[in-house]
């Protein structure tokens, strides 16, 4: 996949002069304060654009799971199961405990399911 270069070339950039130049100045700042975090945030995002992942997150919002009802929640092999759980918990949003040799997870923070659960609400408004 060819990367693009973030850079403006000078004879492609807007020719029109800003009619607010302060604004303008004022958010680039602003946004040049996150741009070290927006590729993280993207990331985020990337990790979250997966069905099976966020019927996972809606899963475990209802109980703490074993690996094997997780599963059979999803309808898939405890092999796929457990690679969609490793990585999320790897971005912190899942805890495992392991009891012998079942492994359950629960949710690192309700915080992530509520923005979720929002996120529903604003896709239903949208389509009344």
């Amino acid at each position: 996949m060819k990367k693009v270069s973030s850079q403006i070339n000078p004879d492609e950039a807007c020719k029109t002069p800003c009619f607010d130049q302060d604004k303008v100045a004022a958010i680039k700042s602003i946004l040049s304060e996150e741009e070290e975090r927006l590729p993280e945030l993207a990331a985020f995002y990337k990790l979250l654009g997966n069905t099976t992942r966020l019927k996972i997150l809606f899963a475990l919002g209802e109980s703490e799971l074993c690996v094997c009802d997780i599963a059979h929640v999803l309808e898939l092999s405890t092999a796929a199961t457990s690679h969609q759980l490793k990585s999320m918990r790897q971005q912190g949003w899942l805890r495992k405990r392991d009891d012998g040799k079942m492994v359950y997870y629960r949710l690192h923070s309700i915080n992530l399911l509520k923005a979720l659960k929002g996120d529903l609400k604003i896709l239903e408004a949208q389509l009344r």
